[in-house]
């Protein structure tokens, strides 16, 4: 792809703290515990900080971050991801009942067969008819992530039938760090900003750090485990998050 077509990510237009306010009852929908603070954890804060209803889904369990772990076994290890999910959005100010866990299987998701597919999109329609979200974001949909691309096209498949389809954004995760260029957004497809989240990085933060099992070593026996690196928390340290939303009449696919 020639740089010319991308979307300059660094120098997209800041939008205020205030645009956030615009965006009405918001839906975060997150591939895995964690996501939800990494790539919204501000947006949510400034969300609630302004009163505007806030839930999140969580699509997978969270188990295969240390899948050789024997001190905590799948049920554990979906245990306390949730549990680290759960007051990840208590710090952002999210009401953590109000959430959604799908528990597809970590890192399988692109495997799901019809029926597992459409089990998990009818869920979806039923909590977005019931919450009634004016905005839903979503992962980039091409984050270089297997789950986090299947999570685009169940979401995008759930918001196809509703009657009154939410606006859409979308997120970035891993395309900061392991993006080819064809994974990273066109300006043929998207349109995007920076949204200024310096009033809430420190809450922001906060919640990231909720995620001990992925920060700290929690999990202490699976020496192959997963754990968010420091260079790769600090894209997640900036005072603003990006969002892409998709162009009118584009034509482009996951």
């Amino acid at each position: 792809m020639h740089e010319s077509t991308i979307l300059p990510l660094d120098t997209l237009p800041i939008q205020p703290a205030t645009m956030a306010n615009s965006l009405g009852r918001t839906v975060v929908i997150a591939p895995h515990p964690d996501d939800e603070s990494l790539g919204c954890g501000g947006l949510m804060a400034l969300l609630r900080a302004a009163q505007v209803p806030v839930a999140a889904v969580l699509v997978t369990d969270g188990t295969m971050s240390h899948p050789n772990s024997q001190k905590f076994p799948p049920a554990a290890r979906r245990a306390l991801r949730e549990a680290e999910f759960a007051d990840a959005l208590r710090i952002l100010g999210v009401e953590p009942t109000a959430s959604l866990l799908l528990r597809l299987p970590d890192g399988a998701t692109s495997n799901l067969g019809p029926e597992a597919v459409e089990a998990a999109v009818a869920s979806l329609v039923r909590y977005l008819t019931e919450w009634k979200p004016a905005t839903i974001v979503v992962p980039w949909r091409r984050d270089p992530h297997p789950d986090h691309r299947t999570t685009s096209r169940l979401v995008h498949a759930a918001v196809a039938r509703l009657p009154n389809p939410p606006r859409v954004l979308e997120y970035l995760v891993w395309a900061w760090e392991r993006a080819a260029p064809a994974d990273l957004p066109r300006l043929d497809e998207v349109t995007g900003w920076r949204l200024d989240i310096s009033a809430v990085t420190a809450q922001k933060q906060q919640a990231i750090a909720a995620h001990r099992s992925q920060i700290e070593g929690v999990i202490d026996d699976d020496p192959a485990g997963f754990q968010l690196a420091p260079q790769m928390l600090v894209h997640f340290a900036r005072p603003y998050e990006v969002y892409l939303e998709a162009l009118p009449l584009t034509t482009a696919t996951t």
